[in-house]
């Protein structure tokens, strides 16, 4: 063994406590520390030819990159829809990489079964029933792209065609029709060969919804002329958390032949409060659901988990045929229900998350995530100098400004939050019109918080 391995190796208990205090430190600043990072990134250093070991490594990475790295994991890092991680959820994420589980399948370690233990918990929290199969992959992008690959293979077994070996052109033209469609759907249709511009607009409710118009999907489907189609329904847009009737879309499967696929990266949480539940209603009657779990369930990066009725489909997209990896036989491996043949642990953090917290804790990250979201659009709302785009039905606030909304404008003022270390929000257009969102996500997020970035934003906007 080299002696510089050799030497970490009788050392692991001090790496790892030395580890383990500069994780504890930057987590105890996340408050106070600058949300996000705007300064030039140091310039690309050499290959060291001789290790420093792994007291070494941490000394240079605590001086040259931890200080430019955002607080994500903070309370008002509002950008995207970023959870942070919960204290449980971090424990559970540090313990996969020291047990180091190849979670492909069930040989040799019961990695596999405890997935699936993960996987059923949360098909109940999401309301599914036991038809629905699941695994874990990286995110609400991969997640999307197997369930379309499912819904593609559906296709060829109406069309008569055995995509997964005579390909997607075998096809011919696939429409795929959605309201409101995440940027991640045409991305996996550029993948699966289906194309881009096979995703057809279905026109939106008016106003200020983002919700498809059931009447025109229905009109669309009516006028494929019987053609089997793929349809994307909505439980939570990006922009304003909006959701599709999910019942009123699964009950045109009466009168047309259509997968439905349900992106509910993040809305899908909906389902764990009383209060918002409805917005859910009808999911489990869905082909194939999406849910992001490095979102509002507060796991690290990066973790998400697709949910399909037809396992049968997605073994004979995602099969690998070889003899040392086995036959998808019965409770197939992991390995043929995903794009990935090595896969870490992700369902640890989440099984830990799970455990520790249960249902009421998560419930009551969400319901407070939701209270401060709508504090922050009333705080926006009451102000002559803002204008909300949307009610705030959920997690996001979507605003812009009264005067001068240009994008330009809107970007700068996304920078000057930032720049000034108090919070983090990403630019967006809705309806046509440059705005800011803020998405509520973390399990730390306080109203002191919500007033400090309402603050920030009132300087940027006096800058």
């Amino acid at each position: 063994m080299h002696r510089t391995l050799a030497d970490d190796l009788s050392r692991l208990p001090a790496l790892l406590q030395s580890a383990r205090d500069l994780a504890a430190g930057e987590l105890a600043s996340l408050a106070e520390r600058p949300v996000a990072r705007t300064g030039p990134a140091p310039a690309a250093d050499r290959l060291p030819e001789a290790g420093t070991g792994g007291a070494g490594a941490l000394a240079r990475f605590a001086e040259r990159w931890a200080p430019g790295f955002s607080a994500s994991a903070g309370p008002r890092y509002l950008g995207f829809v970023t959870g942070g991680a919960t204290p449980a959820a971090l424990a559970g994420d540090w313990l996969t990489g020291a047990f180091d589980q190849n979670a492909s399948g069930a040989a040799g370690s019961w990695a596999a079964a405890l997935e699936h233990e993960t996987v059923g918990w949360l098909r109940e929290l999401f309301g599914l029933g036991p038809a629905h199969s699941g695994a874990f992959v990286t995110g609400a992008s991969a997640s999307n792209l197997v369930g379309l690959a499912v819904a593609r293979e559906w296709l060829g077994e109406r069309l008569g065609v055995d995509v997964s070996r005579d390909g997607a052109a075998a096809l011919g033209p696939v429409p795929v029709l959605s309201g409101s469609p995440h940027s991640s759907v045409g991305k996996a249709l550029s993948v699966l060969g289906i194309g881009r511009d096979r995703l057809l607009p279905v026109p939106v409710a008016d106003g200020d919804r983002e919700a498809v118009d059931v009447a025109a999907l229905d009109a669309a489907l009516t006028a494929l002329g019987g053609r089997p189609a793929i349809v994307v329904a909505n439980a939570g847009t990006v922009n304003t958390v909006d959701f599709d009737d999910l019942r009123a879309v699964g009950a045109l499967r009466e009168r047309h032949d259509f997968w439905l696929h349900v992106d509910a990266a993040f809305g899908g949480f909906a389902a764990l409060s009383p209060e918002f539940a409805h917005l859910v209603d009808g999911l489990d009657a869905a082909d194939s659901v999406c849910v992001d779990l490095h979102k509002w369930l507060n796991v690290p990066y990066d973790a998400a988990v697709q949910f399909t009725r037809r396992r049968d489909l997605q073994v004979a997209v995602f099969h690998n045929a070889s003899p040392y990896l086995g036959a998808p036989t019965g409770d197939p491996d992991f390995l043929h229900l995903t794009p990935e043949n090595s896969r870490r642990l992700r369902a640890l953090p989440a099984w830990f998350s799970l455990t520790a917290y249960g249902r009421e804790g998560h419930r009551e990250i969400v319901e407070r995530n939701v209270r401060l979201a709508r504090d922050l659009g009333a705080r926006l709302d009451a102000r002559p100098e803002w204008d909300l785009l949307a009610p705030v039905r959920l997690n996001v606030v979507c605003f812009t400004t009264s005067e001068a909304p240009t994008g330009e404008r809107l970007a700068a003022l996304a920078d000057a939050v930032a720049e000034g270390g108090e919070a983090f929000l990403t630019p967006t257009v809705f309806k046509g019109v440059p705005a800011l969102r803020a998405a509520f996500s973390n399990w730390t997020t306080t109203r002191d918080d919500v007033e400090r970035v309402a603050a920030a934003l009132t300087r940027a906007l006096r800058a």
